[in-house]
């Protein structure tokens, strides 16, 4: 383990284990002001102390797998443990880069903290293209989780299998934007579909939309210019699943914008849901309007999701990842599509310079 974090991990499970004392003692739950300064002093720390404690178990597998590679004299073995080996330091790489996103979120500048809204939409290859788009969800919202940030679904066209031929959700938390807004595009899968009998590789497409949430008083919309429709929320693959009308789908007059809700029990919910993302949208309109290149930025982002227009593969074959704007690869899909991206992320934003929008960006 670095120095540096060797010495964090140390000082945190200290501090970790004086917490613990002081939580255990019924005395302390009668002050209210000490109780609620200890219990966010340990939130802080369960931030970094799981990820320390992986950091420390892996790095010893990762002893015991250097110690085979250097000494067994069988092939098989060998090959076996350089596996291992392999899939455990990728897995130190990302929790090394988990580790100093959160020791550096303190000096980020409030103005870089935005909200998004995902949208990813199964392009071509029919159900598989579906499945994929699924796969992507998973994808972004594991790695939300890892980040501490929340993942609302507001909307969902769900196929009968697991797949999504479109989802509409809202990642809340420090950062989103600037972390994922380089995520937006042609996403390419190559891999054998379930349903294929013959063994035959696959291609299909989903494509990803980031849009970034404004604030309150950035976007205006009056009352007269939104035609309300309200109807019946559809479960998995069409069925119904409500006998009212709580589903919402607004539409803006001026500018055709069309959006829908139907995740929320109560029709108030989705309606206020989907005036969120009704102002996004909005936002996203009059920006691209006010440098004269209305819906370029949209265009740029998703394209006509042909396969051409990829800024990403994922081969499962070949078990390997290739970023097409950098011409990077990475591999270990596994990990990568349960949300272990953080280190794909940071690589692609340092080798494009992406200080700005990926609006600038050409497509292949």
């Amino acid at each position: 383990m670095d120095q540096h974090w060797e010495d964090k991990h140390k000082k945190l499970t200290e501090e970790r284990e004086g917490i613990m004392k002081k939580l255990s003692d019924p005395l302390i739950v009668k002050n209210r002001e000490e109780y609620a300064s200890v219990t966010q002093r340990l939130k802080e720390i369960d931030r970094y102390y799981p990820l320390l404690q992986e950091y420390e178990t892996l790095e010893k597998h990762v002893e015991e797998d250097q110690y085979i590679v250097e000494t067994e004299i069988e092939e098989e073995l060998i090959n076996e443990a350089q596996k291992d080996l392999d899939k455990n330091q990728q897995k130190i790489n990302e929790i090394k880069r988990n580790l100093d996103f959160i020791d550096n979120e303190k000096n980020r500048i409030q103005d870089e903290i935005k909200d998004i809204v995902l949208e990813i939409r199964a392009g071509t290859g029919g159900d598989e293209a579906a499945l994929f788009a699924g796969d992507l969800l998973r994808m972004y919202s594991r790695f939300a989780e890892k980040r501490g940030w929340t993942v609302s679904i507001i909307d969902e066209n769900q196929t009968d299998g697991e797949g999504y031929k479109e989802v509409i959700v809202e990642i809340e938390g420090k950062e989103v934007y600037k972390i994922l807004k380089n995520e937006a595009g042609v996403h390419r899968v190559q891999r054998v579909p379930t349903t294929e009998k013959n063994g035959r590789v696959h291609t299909s497409t989903a494509t990803v939309a980031i849009l970034p949430k404004p604030k309150l008083d950035q976007v205006t919309i009056k009352p007269d210019e939104v035609l309300v429709e309200f109807y019946r929320a559809a479960g998995h693959g069409g069925q119904n699943i409500q006998k009212v009308e709580t589903a919402v789908r607004l539409k803006h007059k001026p500018t055709g914008i069309i959006v829908q809700c139907q995740t929320e029990r109560f029709q108030h919910q989705n309606r206020d849901r989907a005036m969120e993302i009704l102002q996004a949208k909005i936002w996203e309109y009059e920006k691209e309007k006010a440098v004269g290149d209305e819906g370029k930025s949209r265009k740029n982002q998703v394209g006509t999701a042909k396969r051409c227009e990829k800024i990403r593969t994922y081969n499962f074959p070949q078990d390997r990842l290739t970023d097409h704007r950098i011409g990077q690869s990475w591999h270990n899909l596994e990990a990568i599509m349960e949300g272990e991206i953080g280190d794909i992320l940071f690589e692609t934003q340092n080798a494009n310079e992406f200080v700005g929008d990926i609006d600038d960006e050409s497509d292949e």
